[in-house]
């Protein structure tokens, strides 16, 4: 949660292909064939454009002037040679930890800083933004998101909320179901045939691209981070770098002069970038959320799911049939905050009263939540009926607003966990938290020919770092290093 972007979530514009959508086909533009398409370019164009400023909202941008100007570049420079040189791409990079990349339908492509710090040159980033661009030009994401969205409830992690609680669970992740889309193997390895025809006729070595895929299967089975990994996105063949390595070969042949592969220039570039989760959007710790910027913290219900969005800091249990939600509240005092939020999501109040968290004023409400007509037909029973618990504290010329929603029949026992997290909010003034510091990388240069362990050693990098720096560098801890070359580690 980013101070400077901490605002309520704005409703994402979502396309639903009901079954009232005439089937039609189209032809694709990578293969030239006709497929069954549910989506006009035109429907899939307005997709993307949609669907990118609640992505850009959920997770912030990268500020990096240099680092997007060359993401830019050269993802302009393979737009015009793809199969869809028409289309309008936007390159972004978001600020987030997780090692992804993904595109949305109509020539949305993004990486998070978490994957550009793991690519160790310029070909490595390229192979992947030809991958990715491949997911646009062949029409992967448009066609998954007609299959499988729809099926999907609200996510938080590795929750699945149910559909009751998601609709009102005010966040923009249960309209990012694109970044939740598997792709089938045969539309990955098709984005892989692509990511090197593409990278290849920009002038990079391909090779390249396999070696990166090696990498990301060494930090596969790690903390994904609150949204999914290249892996997870990506279902990934054991001998796919294998067949990209093969294809590196056969493009090379054509373009015998496509061997640019950029290391020292793409590792000066990323020299000081923010590794990992940054602490001033908020962090967890021991079960606690604290903000640095914000200052204030609050404990989270033991084993629950959270995710921290520049929107809002959610958090879910694993059965999906609950959701926390805490965010900045509308309107400049409590009951008008009050107000506002019950109008938002058409509740009736069942009991309310003034009180205070801490020394800090404070509005605590129980409403269930009104369905519509549309849902009042849908939902028959009672266990569909959802309330909600909202307590608005005033902090710091703030307003907050906590929302515990459960099912009614369930919400006697989620009640106390509501409760312990929304009274224990308070303000953060342990200065170790309030002044912590980020890990970055920092590129160095090898002083002393030998291992890569030997040079990371030499620089001061612990035993437990070791193995982890080993991943980053896309090295083997043996592998040799030769005086002069250029290495990362990782500092303050």
């Amino acid at each position: 949660m980013k101070k400077s972007a901490f605002f309520p979530a704005a409703r994402l514009v979502v396309f639903i292909l009901a079954g009232v959508m005439v089937n039609s086909c189209a032809t694709n533009p990578v293969t030239g064939k006709k497929e069954l398409m549910l989506l006009s370019e035109s429907q899939e164009i307005a997709m993307g454009a949609e669907s990118d400023p609640g992505i850009v909202a959920s997770f912030g941008l990268f500020q990096d002037d240099k680092l997007q100007a060359f993401i830019n570049e050269k993802g302009q420079q393979m737009a015009k040679i793809s199969h869809r040189p028409d289309l309008k791409y936007e390159f972004k990079i978001l600020d987030s930890p997780v090692v992804n990349a993904f595109a949305l339908p109509g020539g949305y492509v993004y990486f998070t800083r978490g994957i550009l710090a793991y690519f160790n040159d310029e070909a490595q980033f390229a192979g992947v933004l030809g991958h990715e661009t491949g997911h646009v030009t062949a029409r992967h994401s448009a066609r998954q998101y007609s299959k499988q969205l729809l099926a999907q409830g609200g996510l938080i992690l590795g929750v699945v909320l149910s559909k009751e609680i998601a609709q009102y669970a005010d966040a923009a992740s249960q309209g990012l179901g694109l970044l939740f889309l598997k792709f089938s193997r045969d539309n990955e390895s098709e984005a892989d045939r692509l990511g090197v025809e593409y990278s290849t006729k920009v002038g990079y070595n391909a090779h390249e691209m396999a070696d990166f895929f090696i990498t990301l299967d060494r930090i596969s089975g790690g903390p994904e981070g609150r949204i999914p990994t290249f892996m997870s996105t990506h279902p990934d063949p054991a001998d796919r770098n294998v067949k990209v390595e093969e294809l590196a070969t056969q493009w090379q042949q054509q373009y015998p002069n496509s061997k640019n592969v950029g290391r020292d220039s793409y590792l000066r570039m990323i020299d000081g970038i923010i590794y990992g989760e940054d602490p001033k959007q908020g962090f967890v710790e021991n079960d606690y959320f604290y903000h640095p910027e914000l200052r204030f913290q609050f404990p989270v219900p033991t084993g629950w799911a959270v995710e921290n969005t520049p929107q809002a800091v959610q958090m879910a249990p694993q059965d999906g049939k609950a959701a926390l939600i805490m965010t900045l509240a509308q309107g400049a005092s409590l009951q008008a905050a009050a107000d506002a939020a019950l109008k938002q999501y058409n509740m009736a109040v069942v009991s309310q009263q003034n009180t205070t968290v801490g020394n800090y004023p404070a509005l605590a409400i129980v409403a269930d939540i009104q369905p519509d007509q549309t849902q009042q037909q849908a939902s028959t029973t009672a266990a569909q009926q959802v309330r909600a618990l909202l307590y608005f504290i005033q902090y710091n010329n703030n307003i907050y607003q906590f929302m515990g929603l459960s099912y009614q029949t369930d919400f006697s026992s989620y009640e106390p966990r509501f409760l312990n997290t929304m009274k224990n909010f308070r303000e953060l003034t342990d200065q170790e938290k309030i002044n912590r510091q980020p890990d970055r990388i920092h590129i160095k240069s090898v002083a002393q020919t030998g291992t890569l362990e030997q040079a990371l050693k030499a620089y001061g990098t612990t035993s437990d770092k070791l193995e982890e720096l080993a991943i980053l560098n896309g090295m083997q801890l043996n592998d040799q290093v030769t005086k002069g070359m250029l290495i990362k580690t990782l500092g303050k």
